[in-house]
């Protein structure tokens, strides 16, 4: 298998509930097809937007599941398999593979500070397990796990990690990533305010829940990055730049969720202890998305 599955615009569904907050499946696969209709390059479900640790076993099962089924190949899916502990790890990796799903995602959970070896072992173990790629996901704001640039290239020493996801805020390790790396390892950008100069330091792709709501913007901001159009890239991207912010910083679930409400779109309901945004807040967001060009220059 091609060592870099993914490149473009992968997309990240939420996980929508119904008002019991049981995960609703028939809205979860309307949703995904959405992003597959739209031209996404890449679904990655069970990620952050997809509230991966609120998930019990079987509810990561039956997105993983309905994921597959609803793309049934048309796209690469990338499925987020993290636990706390390596033996559930294992369990989901291998379930995902079987699923049929064309890679997993991995980031380091921890309720103690595992050291650098722990982690190291951790994916080694997973590795030996599954013959799908893995991609390595640095989130510390979310994990509370910070992968340095030197533990991620040991990483990929390992069977099977071949992408990096990189989701610190921190430029500079992407220019470490390709200067170090070099051009047969992948990395993705995971910090939506950066998207424009990942790519510019050489990001595969943009892992992103943005194309949830704008979907063309997203797509053409890759398009004019694959032309070498600078220019173009520059007034794409700072035309969706405040939304990107906003979503990050309000919480990718409540914010995409309320964003395909106002769209028309059904967004779900959350799942405890997470909390619709408030009013004020929804309505901040309906301006953003009124401000967002609705075409862009070819």
């Amino acid at each position: 298998m091609n060592n870099i599955p993914f490149k473009g615009i992968i997309a990240y569904p939420i996980t929508p509930f119904d008002n019991s907050e049981n995960v609703d499946i028939p809205l979860f696969r309307k949703q995904v097809e959405r992003l597959v209709s739209s031209g996404s390059h890449g679904i990655a479900p069970l990620g952050s937007t997809g509230v991966l640790p609120y998930l019990n076993d079987e509810e990561k099962e039956a997105v993983t599941e309905a994921a597959v089924q609803q793309v049934n190949r048309r796209i690469p899916v990338l499925v987020g398999v993290s636990n706390l502990t390596t033996e559930k790890t294992i369990y989901h990796a291998q379930f995902a593979e079987k699923t049929g799903a064309d890679a997993v995602m991995i980031i380091p959970m921890s309720y103690w500070k595992l050291t650098d070896d722990e982690i190291v072992t951790h994916y080694d173990k997973v590795s030996s397990k599954i013959s799908i790629p893995i991609m390595a996901y640095n989130n510390p704001s979310t994990s509370g796990v910070d992968m340095s640039p030197p533990l991620l290239k040991r990483l990929l020493e390992i069977p099977n990690v071949t992408m990096i996801k990189e989701s610190s805020g921190d430029i500079q390790r992407m220019h470490y990533l390709r200067k170090e790396l070099g051009e047969e390892v992948a990395f993705y950008n995971g910090s939506n305010p950066l998207a424009l100069a990942a790519f510019a330091a050489g990001a595969a792709g943009w892992c992103t829940a943005a194309p949830n709501l704008i979907p063309q913007q997203n797509l053409a901001l890759y398009d004019a990055i694959q032309n070498n159009d600078l220019m173009l890239a520059k007034e794409i991207f700072y035309g969706q730049v405040d939304l990107l912010k906003f979503i990050v910083a309000k919480g990718l679930p409540r914010a995409i969720k309320a964003g395909l409400n106002i769209l028309g779109e059904e967004g779900g309901y959350l799942k405890s202890p997470l909390q619709p945004m408030t009013e004020s807040e929804i309505l901040e967001l309906k301006i953003l998305l009124e401000k967002i060009p609705t075409t862009v220059s070819v």
